[in-house]
């Protein structure tokens, strides 16, 4: 696996919200993860990160233990993060959004970041927005810039934290679309999202968690036929 949570356990004080949790995604693929709300999903990704460190257990990327690892080291080495909640430099043009990804996140030098930036800009459909302030973005196009912004590290890994989250149905099939591209440039995803037929179209495997365990780990269409994860996830009783 290309990384890989390796029962990890994460509590805040007593709340108890990773629980020996191991989730994984391979080189290329896609995996999506489900799970009601408090289930440790955003923890999850934030400790792949790097942004939270885990009491127990082991973040490997690459066959390499970077359980210690900072989030700024992991960035550089592959491993992108995108917000729920976009928060660009409002004032900035995207292009200097995402330049601030390149430089910054990326660490490369001017001529590798704005070839970066393009590449970022062409792949998240706002090439043509490039000079627009960041500002006077809609909401689909909020989450397109997060999303170039962490493309112009040129990940190996993207980790996506509900990128299609408050958008309307055809934006969430513009997402999809996009997040289908970036695949087809041979990047690994772990997408969380609660709009599930985004996640079926998209993703190789589903993972369920709830309560900070794995409940099941399969094909879409296993996960979400299984008894637990409708009982769990959706509130019904299998017949």
């Amino acid at each position: 696996m290309l990384l890989m949570l390796r029962d990890v356990t994460k509590a805040f004080g007593s709340l108890q919200v990773l629980d020996r949790l191991t989730l994984a995604v391979g080189e290329g693929e896609a995996v999506g993860v489900i799970g009601p709300n408090g289930a440790g999903k955003t923890t999850a990704l934030n400790v792949m990160a790097g942004r939270l460190r885990p009491d127990r257990g082991a973040v490997v990327f690459d066959g390499r233990d970077i359980t210690a690892m900072p989030a700024h080291a992991r960035c550089r080495a592959g491993i992108a993060l995108t917000h729920q909640i976009p928060h660009p430099f409002e004032a900035m043009t995207v292009f200097e959004n995402v330049l601030v990804g390149a430089t910054y996140g990326a660490g490369w030098a001017e001529r590798d970041a704005y070839a970066a930036c393009f590449s970022a800009l062409e792949l998240s459909g706002l090439a043509d927005q490039a000079n627009a302030r960041a500002g006077t973005l809609t909401l689909l196009e909020r989450k397109r810039l997060e999303l170039a912004r962490a493309l112009a590290t040129r990940p190996r890994v993207l980790l996506l934290d509900e990128i299609a989250g408050g958008l309307s149905e055809p934006e969430v099939q513009a997402m999809v679309g996009v997040v289908q591209q970036v695949r087809e440039q041979g990047v690994a995803i772990v997408w969380i999202e609660h709009i599930v037929h985004a996640l079926r179209s998209a993703v190789d495997r589903l993972v369920a968690i709830a309560f900070g365990r794995s409940l099941m780990d399969g094909s879409p269409d296993a996960v979400m036929t299984h008894a637990e994860v409708q009982r769990v996830y959706l509130g019904v009783d299998a017949p």
